[in-house]
């Protein structure tokens, strides 16, 4: 990704709409590996959007939604779900707070969906943030990049609406 291009600036750059497609079971990022570790040991997560963990990204979301910008976040999860997978849905409560709207699609929903090779967002239709992880789900070196192609933009865009017509909403959506 250009060194003076970054996630923020692409949100707060975002007219109509951000996207986020989420295609792994297990993530292993450093940023929430406490976060993580304190749930499995405890069951209780973070759930306070004015924690020092969830203030910053409440504030991001809710910036782009005051402007106009549809958030939205859709996760294609195997079932029964990981334990990652449950942490992430005992948190999306706060996602929602700030603004996301989130679905939840089951894998073997998506068998005949033709989906990227990676996580990503879309902002406006027309920009593309691929996200890079390790086999262990940390951040790849580079974990960003950066796509204006319009041809991959136009598949990206045409993936993430066919999940989206098919996911669950997260109200709705029960843990298997």
């Amino acid at each position: 990704m250009p060194p003076n291009v970054s996630f923020d600036d692409l949100l707060a750059g975002a007219r109509e709409s951000a996207v986020h497609l989420e295609m792994r079971d297990a993530y292993g990022v450093g940023d929430e590996a406490a976060d993580f570790e304190r749930w499995r040991r405890t069951g209780a997560r973070d759930v306070d959007p004015e924690s020092a963990y969830w203030a910053p990204w409440v504030s991001r979301v809710r910036e782009a939604t005051v402007r106009g910008v549809v958030v939205r976040r859709a996760r294609i999860v195997s079932e029964p779900v990981s334990k990652y997978i449950r942490y992430e849905h005992a948190g999306t409560a706060v996602n929602v707070h700030a603004g996301e709207v989130v679905r939840w699609l089951p894998r073997r929903q998506a068998s005949d969906l033709l989906l990227p090779g990676n996580d990503l967002w879309i902002f406006d239709g027309q920009t593309l943030l691929f996200n890079h992880f390790t086999g262990t789900g940390d951040w790849a070196d580079p974990g960003l990049e950066l796509c204006t192609e319009p041809s991959i933009a136009k598949q990206a865009v045409a993936a993430f609406d066919a999940v989206w017509e098919r996911a669950v909403p997260h109200d709705q959506y029960t843990l298997l």
